[in-house]
C-alpha cells in the first residue's frame, strides 16, 4: 500500500512539473478560495471581538433610550440617521427624578452636530456633542486636566467646552488648552477641561470629540429642542430589568401611550445591544464566508479541467498500464490522488497566504490604536486541509472514472 502511494506521488509530481504553468493556475483557484475564507472568518472574528469588547468596556449596566419605535430584535429608525423628535428635555428632567427611576445613578441627554471649528492655527470641520453635566459619570470618563462643566453651566447655556485628548492636541499642539477659546461655527467657547485618552473605537471616539453643554448645543448651534438619545447608568446589573420597566412606564405616561401599543421610543440595554450586534456580525461573517467559498467551486472546476486535460494526454499511458495488469481501481486511485494533491497544495499555500494577510491586518489595527486579537486555531488549519482534500476528491471523481473506462485496445488506436 505504501509502495503504491509513493509511486502515485512520484507520478503526480512528474505530471505537475510537466505542465507547471497550467498546474499553477489551477492551484491558484484553490489558494484564493482557502485564503479568502480564512481571512473573512479570522478578521471577522477579530472585528467582532473588538466591537463587543468596546461595548462591554463602556459598562454592562447602561440603558439607552432612542426616539422612535422598533422591534425587540432590531434598532429604531433613528439609528439609521432618520430624524425623530419624540425625546425631549422634559423627558430627560422627568427621568432624573429619583422617585421616577430610583436605581439610576447618572443620566445624560445627547445631541450631535458637525461644524467648522476654529482656533488660532486650526480650522477644520469637526463633530461635537451636546451633553448633560452627568455625561462624564454615565460614560465613565476621566478628566486629565481642568474639569467638566457643571449642572449650573448647562442650565445657564454657558459657552464652555471639554475636549477629547486627541482633538485637544490637534487644536493646541503642545500648548495648555485650559482657558483658551475656540469657535464652533460663529459661537465662541472657552475650554475648561481635557479628557484622559480612552482609545479609538469603532462605535465612537471620545478622544476626538468636543463636548459642550446640552442647552448650548441645542439652542445656539443646532436650533432644536429634542434629543438624539438619552443614556443612563444603573446602580447594579440586577436592577436593569426593573429600571427598564420604570423608564417605560414613565415615558408611556408622559407620551399618553396605552399599554397595548408600541411606544414612540426604544429602550435598549447593553445586554440586548451585545446580542443584536453579535447576531448581525455573525450573519455578515458567514455570508461573506459563503461568498468567498464560491471561489473554491471555481478552483474545483479548474482541478476537474486539468484532470481531463491530463486524461487526454495520458490515454496511451493508461492503456499500457492496464495491459500490464493495472486494475480499474488502480487508475481511479492514481487520478484521485493527483486531484487531491493539487487541491491540498492549493489549500496549504492558501492558508499560509491568508495567515500573512490576517497578521498584517492585525499589525495595522494595533498601530492605529485598536486592541486587536488575531483569532486562529489548529481547527482552521485542519479545516483548510480537509476542505481542500474533499474538493479535490469530489471534482476528481468523474475524470478518474473516465480514465478507468479506457481499454488497452482504445489506447493502442489513440494517436
Amino acid at each position: 500500500m505504501i509502495r503504491q502511494l509513493l509511486l502515485s506521488l512520484r507520478i503526480t509530481w512528474q505530471n505537475f512539473f510537466a505542465a507547471k504553468l497550467r498546474t499553477s493556475l489551477t492551484v491558484l483557484g484553490i489558494v484564493i478560495g482557502i485564503a479568502a475564507i480564512l481571512i473573512v472568518m479570522s478578521i471577522g472574528a477579530s472585528a467582532q471581538d473588538l466591537i463587543l469588547g468596546q461595548i462591554r468596556a463602556v459598562g454592562s449596566n447602561l440603558i439607552g433610550i432612542l426616539p422612535g419605535a422598533s422591534e425587540d430584535d432590531g434598532p429604531p429608525a433613528s439609528a439609521f440617521g432618520i430624524v425623530i423628535t419624540t425625546l425631549t428635555n422634559d423627558d430627560l428632567e422627568a427621568l432624573r427624578k429619583k422617585s421616577n427611576v430610583p436605581h439610576a445613578v447618572a443620566i445624560s441627554g445627547y445631541v450631535t452636530g458637525n461644524a467648522i471649528v476654529k482656533s488660532k492655527n486650526y480650522t477644520k470641520s469637526q463633530t461635537f456633542q451636546g451633553v448633560s453635566a452627568d455625561m462624564i459619570n454615565v460614560e465613565n470618563n476621566t478628566i486629565s486636566t481642568g474639569r467638566f462643566f457643571s449642572v449650573a453651566e448647562d442650565e445657564k447655556n454657558a459657552h464652555v467646552a471639554v475636549l477629547g485628548a486627541t482633538i485637544a492636541k490637534d487644536i493646541f499642539d503642545d500648548a495648555d488648552p485650559l482657558g483658551k477659546k475656540i469657535k464652533i461655527d460663529d459661537q465662541t467657547f472657552r475650554v475648561v477641561g481635557v479628557l484622559k485618552p480612552k482609545g479609538s473605537s469603532l462605535i465612537s471616539n471620545f478622544d476626538e470629540m468636543i463636548y459642550i453643554p446640552l442647552q448650548a448645543a441645542q439652542k445656539n448651534l443646532l436650533g432644536i429642542d429634542h434629543l438624539n438619545f438619552i443614556r443612563l447608568r444603573v446602580d447594579s446589573e440586577e436592577h436593569m430589568v426593573q429600571t427598564e420597566k420604570d423608564v417605560d412606564a414613565l415615558l408611556r405616561s408622559r407620551h399618553d401611550i396605552p399599554d397595548d401599543e408600541n411606544g414612540d421610543y426604544s429602550i435598549r440595554n447593553m445586554a440586548s445591544a451585545l446580542s443584536i450586534i453579535n447576531n448581525v456580525t455573525n450573519i455578515m461573517k458567514y455570508f461573506l464566508a459563503a461568498v468567498a467559498a464560491v471561489s473554491l467551486i471555481v478552483g474545483g472546476i479548474g482541478v476537474m479541467n486539468i484532470m481531463f486535460i491530463a486524461l487526454s494526454q495520458r490515454i496511451r499511458e493508461i492503456g499500457l498500464r492496464k495491459a500490464v495488469g493495472a486494475r480499474k481501481r488502480d487508475i481511479v486511485t492514481q487520478f484521485l490522488f493527483e486531484s487531491m494533491t493539487i487541491a491540498c497544495v492549493g489549500g496549504i499555500v492558501g492558508f499560509l497566504s491568508g495567515l500573512g494577510v490576517v497578521y498584517f491586518v492585525g499589525y495595522v489595527a494595533r498601530v492605529q490604536g485598536y486592541t486587536w486579537t488575531v483569532f486562529l486555531s489548529w481547527n482552521m488549519v485542519v479545516m483548510a486541509l480537509i476542505t481542500s482534500a474533499i474538493l479535490g476528491f469530489f471534482f476528481g471523481i468523474y475524470p478518474a472514472w473516465k480514465a478507468s473506462k479506457i481499454s488497452p485496445m482504445e489506447a493502442l488506436r489513440y494517436e
